[in-house]
C-alpha cells in the first residue's frame, strides 16, 4: 500500500535566491532553517554535547548580562537580506525585543554570538558566519569546539580599524573575560549527567 502522504516540495528560488522575509513567508520551513548566501540551509539533529552546551551558555549569559541586555537560543539574526543567521546564543540589547511574535532582530543590536559546533556546520561556525557576522558590526563571537567531550572556547572580538575579528583567547576546563562584561564559566560543567556523551 502506497502512502498519500508525500514529502514537502518547495518551490524552486527565484533567480535571485531567497531573502530574510521568505522564512517568515515560505510553509513549512522546518524549525530553525537558516538563510546563507541566499540558500535555506536546513537544521541536522543535534548532538548531546551542542545542546548542554548551548543551555549552558544561556543561562550563565542570562545570568551575567548587565542591565540594558538579554539572551536568546537559537533565535534569527538580520545580518543582510541574503542571510538570517541563527547563532546558538546570541546577547542583544533588550530594546531590539518589540513583540512576542518577533521572529527576528537586526545585527545591529547584537552585542554576541555563540556557536556550537556540531560536524555538519564546522565549516560554516569556523568560516562563513564569523566572516558574516564581523561585517555586520557584531562586536563579540565565540565558537564553542567539542574536544574529546569537553569544551574549548575560541573567543573573538571586532577590532574596528579593520572590521575583522581577532583572537582574545582560547579556553578550556574556565573561561574568564571581562567583555561583553565580567564573566568566570566553569566549562568542565559542559558535559552529560551520567556517564558519556
Amino acid at each position: 500500500m502506497v502512502s498519500e502522504a508525500s514529502p514537502t516540495e518547495w518551490p524552486p528560488p527565484p533567480p535571485e535566491g531567497w531573502n530574510a522575509d521568505d522564512l517568515d513567508r515560505l510553509p513549512d520551513l522546518p524549525a530553525h532553517t537558516q538563510l546563507i548566501d541566499a540558500g535555506l540551509v536546513f537544521p541536522c539533529p543535534q548532538t548531546t554535547f551542542h545542546e548542554r552546551a548551548t543551555s549552558f551558555f544561556g543561562r550563565q549569559l542570562s545570568v551575567a548580562a548587565t542591565q540594558g541586555l538579554d539572551v536568546l537560543c537559537r533565535f534569527t539574526v538580520d545580518v543582510d537580506r541574503q542571510n538570517r543567521l541563527e547563532p546558538d546564543v546570541l546577547v542583544l540589547r533588550e530594546g531590539a525585543l518589540t513583540s512576542p511574535d518577533q521572529t527576528r532582530v537586526p545585527a545591529s543590536a547584537v552585542v554576541l554570538t555563540v556557536e556550537v559546533v556540531s560536524p555538519d556546520s564546522v565549516s560554516r561556525d569556523r568560516e562563513t558566519k564569523p566572516l558574516k557576522y564581523a561585517r555586520a558590526g557584531i562586536a563579540h563571537y565565540w565558537r564553542v569546539e567539542n574536544e574529546k567531550g569537553l569544551a574549548v572556547v575560541h573567543a573573538f572580538e571586532l577590532e574596528p580599524a579593520t572590521g575583522v575579528y581577532v583572537a582574545v583567547g582560547i579556553f578550556r576546563e574556565r573561561m574568564k573575560l571581562s567583555a561583553p562584561f565580567p564573566l568566570d564559566l566553569d566549562l568542565t560543567a559542559i558535559k552529560a549527567r551520567r556517564g558519556g556523551e
